[in-house]
Formats: C-alpha cells, sequence, structure tokens
C-alpha cells in the first residue's frame, strides 16, 4: 500500500468522492443530522483538498483510504477519514494517522484532534485504542442533544 499527497496533480476527485461516500454509508439512518459527507460535490471535494492537507492510501491502484487535515492553534484536525469496507481492519487508518501525526511533529501542534458521532460507538473504541481521548460533547446546529463527541491524541 501506497500512501500519495492529494493535490493540484490529484485526478482522481470521482473515485475519491465515491470511496468517502462508501465508507461512510453505514452510517445512514443510524446519525442525525446526517454526514457532511453526503454534500460533498467533485468541485468541494478538490477545493477541500486544496484548502487543507490530505492523503489517500492506493492499494492495486484503487484508492482504499484518505484523510483530510487542517492545521488549527495547537491541534491538527482529522476530517473525512475514510477507509474502503473491504479494507477496514487492515491497517490502512493506522497508516494515514501515522501521516496525520508526523505532519503535526513537523507544525510543532500538540495533538490530533478529530469529531465522532455521538451515536457511533464503535468509532469510540476504535479512536481509543488509536490513543484518543474523550475531550468534549458537542451539539450540531438545531440540537439540543449531544450529537457528537471530540477525541483527542496527545503527541509526545
Amino acid at each position: 500500500m501506497d500512501i500519495i499527497r492529494i493535490d493540484e496533480r490529484f485526478g482522481r476527485w470521482d473515485e475519491l468522492l465515491a470511496l468517502i461516500l462508501s465508507s461512510f454509508a453505514y452510517m445512514d439512518g443510524v446519525i442525525e443530522p446526517p454526514s457532511s459527507a453526503h454534500r460533498l460535490t467533485l468541485a468541494s471535494l478538490a477545493q477541500k483538498a486544496r484548502d487543507e492537507i490530505a492523503f489517500a492510501a492506493v492499494e492495486d491502484g484503487g484508492l482504499v483510504g484518505c484523510v483530510f487535515c487542517k492545521p488549527e492553534t495547537d491541534f491538527l484536525y482529522l476530517g473525512k477519514l475514510a477507509i474502503a469496507p473491504a479494507h477496514q481492519g487492515r491497517g490502512v487508518g493506522r497508516r494515514l494517522l501515522a501521516i496525520a501525526e508526523e505532519i503535526a511533529r513537523d507544525r510543532e501542534l500538540s495533538a490530533l484532534r478529530l469529531e465522532t458521532r455521538i451515536e457511533l460507538a464503535g468509532n469510540h473504541a476504535t479512536f481509543a485504542r488509536w490513543g484518543f481521548e474523550k475531550t468534549a460533547e458537542n451539539s450540531h446546529a438545531g440540537f439540543t442533544r449531544v450529537t457528537s463527541i471530540e477525541m483527542q491524541k496527545r503527541l509526545a
């Protein structure tokens, strides 16, 4: 498996969008509000890649994972961490996480930060195994209940 940078030379936007949508599909009907992945278009995905630092995992020529990293004041925010369903549990996420940690350290950021939906207990457990700890509970606009949690992984 190779990890490549998603930048101006990347031309596989349709495949990347399909990867994200397929890896987030299990959330449909489970989380409320629905995932922001449904609002992505080819153009907005390309803009996201220009605005953030993005990587894709490639195996046998196909995209099998991606992550978007956004530097913040003290953290590197991880968004749209997506692993193709057939490749989950095979180390793709850990490889992408290692790249994110390297970027954060290079930028002298103290931690990685992400958000995951409150309903997705399996994701909470996976991120905890990867060294993340719950740091906050949040609500999406228009909701009075907790809809997501923030998790952080402190870097040495």
